[in-house]
Order: C-alpha cells, then sequence, then structure tokens
C-alpha cells in the first residue's frame, strides 16, 4: 500500500502533562528528522475529550512527508517513546501523543495503524490546526475538513479550540530519500 493522492501525511500532536510545549516541540524535532516536516499549525489548547478527569491540551497539526502506514507509525512511537509516552489508561492524560491522520487517500485497515484516523473527522483539536496549514484540506469518507469544523462548531455545548501565541518549529528539513 502506497501513500496516494498528497506530497504528505497529517499528524496530530498533543500533550497535558509536564512541559507540554517542550513535548511538542520534541514531537516536531523527531518528526523532522524521520520524516521532514512541511508546515506545523499554531499550537492550541483544548478541552481533555474522553477518558478520566484531566488537564487541558496543547495540541497542533504537522504535515510530515508522505510515508507507508507502517513508516509513519514508527515515526509516531519513537517521538512518542522520546517523551516517555505511557499507555495505562486510555485516552488519558499523557506527555505525546501522536496520531496519523491521514496520508493523501491511503486507507489502512490494519488495527495498529487505521487510516484515515477514524474519529479525526469529529474531532476539532485537529481538524481546526489542520485548516490552519491547509485551507482545503479535504478528509478521505468525510469531505472537506472547512465542512466538518463548520459542522462541529453547530452541535450546542461546542468547545472550539483556543489559539494560543505558542510557536513551534516550522521544519525544513526534506527527510530521507526526499
Amino acid at each position: 500500500m502506497s501513500p496516494a493522492g498528497s506530497g504528505h501525511a497529517v499528524v496530530a500532536i498533543g500533550s497535558n502533562i509536564g512541559d507540554r510545549l517542550a513535548f511538542l516541540r520534541g514531537a516536531v524535532a523527531q518528526l523532522d528528522a524521520t520524516l521532514g516536516v512541511h508546515a506545523t499549525s499554531p499550537v492550541y489548547e483544548t478541552d481533555p475529550v474522553g477518558g478520566p478527569d484531566q488537564d487541558d491540551y496543547l495540541n497542533a497539526v504537522v504535515l510530515v512527508g508522505a510515508a507507508e502506514p507502517a513508516s509513519l507509525l514508527a515515526a509516531a512511537r519513537t517521538a512518542e517513546e522520546a517523551a516517555a509516552r505511557v499507555r495505562t489508561v486510555r485516552w488519558g492524560p499523557r506527555t505525546l501523543d501522536v496520531d496519523i491522520i491521514a496520508c493523501g487517500d491511503t486507507r489502512s485497515d490494519d488495527p495498529d495503524i487505521l487510516l484515515p484516523h477514524p474519529r479525526a473527522h469529529e474531532r476539532l483539536f485537529v481538524c481546526v490546526p489542520w485548516l490552519d496549514v491547509e485551507p482545503q484540506a479535504s478528509l478521505v469518507g468525510h469531505g472537506p475538513v472547512a465542512d466538518l469544523v463548520a459542522r462541529l462548531l453547530a452541535v450546542p455545548g461546542t468547545v472550539a479550540p483556543r489559539r494560543t501565541s505558542l510557536d513551534l518549529p516550522a521544519g525544513n528539513t526534506p527527510g530521507p530519500g526526499r
């Protein structure tokens, strides 16, 4: 299965433990070293979704070089390991969460890496920053990301992500083999 229809993959990063910004910056550096970072969104602060009571997250979206799903997953896990990510409670607090959202029109039903991400269309903390770096973005099977954001924001009681003044490195390393 090869990435198709895009020169990049969409990766969501988030942190709500410790120095959240440092963990996000570390993830960008790690992803840049392994895949090449094309762009980073502004950083948003968001309420946690699901799981136990926990602190707010810092979230961002990173566009990285297109790669096979297994390579994307390996890069995500390497970044999480570098941040000492511990997986104990589903949707619980974490130093770093790295999710592969999409890679062009690539589809994967491998339980280790489902593409596109099965809940991305429900997550403002993914869709809003994604629009910042790719205003014409479309999510396979769900349509334009701008439409997804509009639908999600129309739900009563929805809390929009709060854009911060924090910055992430833009990345510009072409990555291996590119």
